[in-house]
């Protein structure tokens, strides 16, 4: 799959997925536009990325969006590729705790609105080249963690899904793809960063094949959807959870 001279904007991709997909598309021959509020760690990842822009920004604030979009195109002239992998989520009481409404506000902030607004900001660019989008959200869109704090984490995953169909239909007319990929557990800071009390193992015994996914795996599916081969891919959604949504106890 050569993306070369293509043109890869990677939210989130200072750790985790996005560092995994950064990696492999600039293996391609990608110019990869890392974006992401770690600037150390971006410029770890982006050493090994040998085209690539690092930008520091947070997605979520909208001056930075727009740099996002500006940057990219006054470094590289154009935009082939975005993948809104930023994302997180909050451990908190659910609707019974102290603060559910903060957040709410804050994992729909990131979760859905800044993907809504980076996704508005470049299409006019992906429209040019007929581009295509590829937006990380989780197996916690289509069913409910069974743990009251995760509840705004579901919501803002399953509305994720359905912006994709949606954006995918209103695109698909200039002829730019949309398409979502929906992760199970995968060996990520996610964990630690929610501050969930559930281990790897733990995890791992969710899942019908008793494993949890690495970063990698879920960048190959990145890559095969942004990818030519598939051209005739739009509007769907991709499951890789080792069999997470099917094990039944």
């Amino acid at each position: 799959m050569s993306f070369k001279n293509k043109v890869v904007i990677i939210t989130g991709a200072s750790s985790g997925i996005g560092a995994a997909a950064a990696k492999m598309f600039s293996d391609e021959g990608a110019h990869v536009v890392m974006v992401g509020r770690n600037e150390t760690s971006l410029s770890a990842v982006a050493k090994q990325c040998p085209s690539s822009l690092v930008i520091r920004a947070d997605v979520t604030n909208d001056d930075d969006a727009r740099r996002v979009i500006n940057e990219t195109i006054k470094k590289f002239g154009q935009i082939d590729v975005l993948v809104n992998n930023a994302g997180m989520t909050i451990d908190n009481g659910g609707l019974l705790g102290s603060d559910m409404m903060q957040a709410y506000d804050s994992i729909m902030s990131i979760n859905i609105r800044a993907v809504v607004h980076l996704t508005t900001l470049a299409a006019p660019h992906l429209i040019k080249t007929k581009g295509n989008i590829v937006n990380i959200s989780s197996t916690a869109g289509m069913v409910a963690i069974n743990s009251p704090g995760m509840i705004s984490y579901c919501v803002s995953k399953a509305a994720l899904d359905h912006f994709t169909v949606c954006a995918a239909v209103e695109l698909g007319l200039h002829g730019v793809r949309v398409n979502g990929v929906n992760p199970g557990p995968v060996k990520t800071g996610f964990i630690d960063n929610a501050k969930i009390s559930v281990s790897w193992d733990d995890a791992s015994r969710m899942t019908l094949l008793n494993r949890v996914s690495d970063p990698e795996e879920i960048a190959d599916l990145i890559m095969f959807l942004a990818s030519d081969r598939a051209k005739g891919i739009t509007g769907s959604k991709y499951v890789t959870d080792n069999g997470m949504l099917i094990k039944r106890s």
